[in-house]
């Protein structure tokens, strides 16, 4: 019996899943060059060298092919001339309208350039297409109101807040600026609201006046926002408005602070006596 010569493109066995996966991928791979191909090949064929140059185009500067004038589009294979509106200069660029409005004047639904109507009291901003108001105005709908700043106030930079501030030693009252009653012994704080006012040093504050602080004997001033102004010396201790002596158990010494006292270790307190630990 003769021979048969295999052939070479079928081995006359079944492919295996990842050969058969390896070829459908090559498959999809070449598919998706040839269409990349097609897309970007589509308009050098719609302009090759053997296709007749439209009107208003000239040849290409690299490749081949031809491509439209300045201030024209291609269309339909032709060179169409770009509208360009009332209030507008043609870009001469080959994406977007064509054309841009000239400053003072915006673009409406892609086919016209209107003025810009700046109000009273504004001002065309530097893109040439919006305005703004005057700092001294606020912008309401679409005019710019003044801003009526009262007596003793100033216009204010923030972005956000009031308009005007008042100047220092006033506060805001309505739509005025009123004198801080500032008490006798105080002076004008930094603070932008609440209390504006701050005793000077050595007077506590009470019921809206600065009242002086009475030191007692064994004792000085402490500038603490709490308590009564003023801390006993080491040693001392506090009671009944006076600084009394620290009377120390034995087997005690005065604490850290200076105004109690502690026991030493291996001792503890108890009913106001040291006792050793057990």
């Amino acid at each position: 019996m003769p021979h048969r010569p295999v052939n070479p493109a079928f081995s006359g066995t079944c492919p295996t899943p990842v050969a058969a996966f390896r070829g459908n991928a090559r498959l999809l791979l070449l598919h998706a060059l040839a269409a990349v191909f097609i897309v970007f090949a589509l308009p050098a064929l719609a302009q090759a060298p053997d296709a007749p140059m439209p009107e208003n185009a000239h040849a290409r500067s690299y490749g081949d092919g031809w491509e439209c004038d300045l201030s024209y589009r291609i269309s339909d294979g032709e060179c169409a001339s770009v509208v360009v509106p009332q209030n507008a200069y043609a870009t001469n660029r080959s994406y977007g309208a064509g054309w841009d409005c000239l400053h003072g004047f915006k673009e409406v639904d892609g086919i016209a350039c209107v003025e810009v109507i700046v109000p009273a009291g504004g001002y065309l901003d530097a893109s040439g297409q919006d305005w703004r108001c005057m700092r001294d105005h606020v912008k309401r709908d679409e005019a710019c109101d003044q801003i009526m700043v009262p007596e003793h106030g100033y216009l204010s930079d923030d972005s956000y807040g009031p308009a005007w501030k008042c100047d220092r030693g006033y506060q805001a009252d309505g739509d005025s600026c009123a004198l801080i009653d500032i008490p006798e012994n105080a002076f004008l704080n930094a603070a932008s609201y609440g209390q504006r006012w701050t005793c000077e040093r050595g007077y506590f504050e009470r019921k809206g006046a600065c009242e002086a602080v009475i030191i007692p004997d064994n004792a000085y001033f402490s500038d603490a926002s709490y308590g009564p102004g003023w801390k006993c010396e080491r040693g001392y201790t506090e009671s009944g408005g006076r600084c009394v002596p620290i009377d120390l158990p034995a087997n005690a010494h005065i604490d850290r602070a200076g105004n109690q006292w502690e026991c030493h270790r291996n001792f503890q307190r108890s009913r106001g006596l040291c006792v050793l630990n057990d």
